[in-house]
């Protein structure tokens, strides 16, 4: 194995402006009959001063745009994602092949948080039987801090699916599920978390919830964005 060049290491750790902790939590169990649900979460502590110029609707849509892009680029750029006014299509390399397609998003905001959530609609990955009945979902939410926590603060950043009927568990078993697609799912998932350290968000294709945009839309709905 190449040793690491402590250069690289030396860098990365520069441009890191936040710390990721992975926390683990306890998974939801299912029937074999039921839909399958998944959890990921992480504490991200950052300076207090940058916590609040990013506490807005913009950058939760921005994480979002973030969450698709990380996907294609630990995918090396084999899997894509697809954008149309009304859904948003995870493809190998292009159409027709739709492992999963997801409805338009839905944002939901309040002063401690928001969430982003994609309604699962179809794909190769989805069981006939499951079309429609599940969702993939980021949640944010600012963690109260102690008197003694000095300059910093704690963002909860929330990953989850919830009722997936994925087709290779139809087909050959929830322990096979288990072993490929939940565990890439998973490790994917934790990655793009720790990624956060960075606080590197990507720019929304529309900024529907750009500063900007609010002023000229006031009441902008918050079921748009992230295009």
């Amino acid at each position: 194995m190449r040793p690491r060049d402590p250069r690289r290491l030396i860098e990365r750790e520069r441009r890191a402006r936040a710390r990721v902790q992975i926390i683990p939590v306890a998974q939801p169990t299912s029937a074999p009959e039921e839909g399958i649900s998944s959890k990921q979460l992480a504490e991200v502590t950052l300076p207090r001063s940058e916590l609040e110029r990013i506490w807005s609707p913009e950058y939760l849509e921005r994480l979002a745009r973030t969450y698709w892009r990380f996907l294609t680029r630990v995918s090396l750029g084999v899997l894509r994602v697809l954008y149309t006014p009304h859904s948003r299509e995870v493809v190998v390399l292009r159409r027709p092949f739709v492992l999963l397609r997801f409805r338009a998003p839905e944002y939901e905001f309040h002063d401690e948080g928001g969430t982003v959530t994609w309604p699962i609609d179809r794909g190769l990955l989805v069981a006939r039987g499951g079309r429609g009945r599940g969702y993939l979902r980021l949640t944010v939410d600012r963690r109260l801090s102690s008197p003694d926590g000095g300059g910093e603060a704690t963002a909860v950043v929330t990953s989850e699916v919830v009722n997936f009927f994925p087709m290779i568990a139809s087909r050959l078993g929830r322990w096979i599920y288990d072993q490929t697609q939940l565990r890439i799912h998973v490790i994917v998932t934790h990655a793009f978390l720790r990624s956060l350290a960075n606080l590197e968000l990507e720019e929304s294709r529309t900024g529907w919830f750009s500063p900007a945009a609010l002023r000229r839309s006031p009441a902008a709905s918050p079921g748009r964005g992230e295009r």
